[in-house]
């Protein structure tokens, strides 16, 4: 059997057919570029409907290797927030977040509801997972520059099986007969914001509800089930000028996934004007990234980054392309970049 098969299937075997389970959900390098993807009190946050397209795809040249697609949309609720107050940006091209003019300007936004629908699919190997879940958040003022917002994701999760990808030692294998693909199971996620004009820290979690998972009948043997375990996440970042127009920000993402060892990502981005960014990222005993970003004009945004693999997979992988092509729909401030979410 080839070397880069043998690591795939340990790492599909470690994920979903152990008690002790490893990272189920998939791996993102520009979270800090859609934060909403991972906790849903970011829904609404902005003045405008915001759509963003990702695509993943994960240790390139390992066979069967994970690749992840998304969209995700979310707008704000409420006429004071949506058609213009004093936390409004003004007409005809909007205030720019990398300048130090904007922090003295800064006000909280007006106390308003947010909805949004994000769906998620990812193919490893033989195994494909789905996720469908409609989202909701309330933001409120805690002060004249901050909000605090609370928000929760609901809907449903599919996990497939492609036995047609699967070989085994035995004619029939226990461990996948019966019902090879799961039923659609209910998902929920929950999750809090704080955000200001230089900084924001979250608290969130993905698949509170801890679903079985097998592809056996109900009197499989243990080594036939396992679990969908709870993702836990905490970001923060802050924001430092370095000039009139430029913006340094540091951020940091920690993600546990009991009984697994927490994962810490470090990032900086640097912000020119509204234009465009620049960044780097490193992943403790995964990945190192570089990113870049451009606000193209007030309807459209992309981004990309490229991980280089640190672990041991780096004798078989080419690294991880990531893209995010943004959407800023009823824009009426004709903004370029993100005010709330940077």
């Amino acid at each position: 059997m080839k070397t880069k098969n043998i690591y795939l299937i340990l790492l599909i075997t470690c994920s979903f057919f152990l008690p002790v389970s490893a990272q189920q959900r998939p791996q993102y390098t520009q979270y800090i570029f859609n934060n909403y993807i991972i906790n849903p009190a970011l829904t609404g946050i902005e003045n405008y409907t915001d759509v963003k397209l990702g695509y993943r795809n994960q240790w390139q040249g390992l066979d069967g290797a994970p690749k992840t697609s998304y969209i995700s949309i979310h707008a704000p609720l409420g006429k004071d927030f949506i058609n213009g107050n004093a936390t409004s940006a003004p007409e005809s091209g909007g205030t720019n977040p990398m300048n130090r003019s904007f922090v003295q300007t800064y006000r909280a936004s007006e106390p308003h509801h947010g909805i949004g629908f994000h769906a998620v699919t990812d193919q490893a190997g033989p195994l494909s997972s789905l996720y469908l879940n409609l989202t909701y958040a309330y933001h409120i003022g805690i002060n004249e520059s901050t909000n605090l917002s609370f928000g929760v994701a609901g809907g449903i999760s599919k996990l497939n099986l492609d036995i047609s990808k699967v070989k085994t030692d035995v004619e029939i294998d226990p461990a996948i007969s019966g019902d090879i693909n799961n039923k659609l199971q209910p998902d929920l996620g929950a999750g809090v914001w704080l955000y200001g004009p230089t900084y924001f820290a979250g608290i969130s979690a993905q698949s509170l509800l801890g679903r079985t998972i097998t592809f056996t009948g109900n009197d499989a043997p243990y080594y036939g089930k396992g679990k969908e375990i709870p993702h836990l996440f905490f970001s923060a970042g802050y924001k430092f000028f370095l000039g009139e127009d430029i913006a340094a920000i540091p951020s940091t993402m920690i993600k546990y996934v009991t009984p697994s060892p927490v994962t810490v990502d470090v990032n900086l981005k640097v912000a020119f004007q509204d234009k465009f960014w620049i960044g780097a990222s490193y992943r403790k005993d995964d990945a190192i990234a570089g990113m870049l970003g451009f606000n193209i004009s007030s309807l459209f945004n992309v981004s990309y980054s490229y991980d280089y693999t640190t672990s041991n997979l780096n004798t078989v992988s080419n690294g991880s392309h990531e893209i995010v092509l943004g959407l800023l729909l009823n824009n009426r401030y004709k903004v370029t970049c993100p005010q709330k979410n940077w």
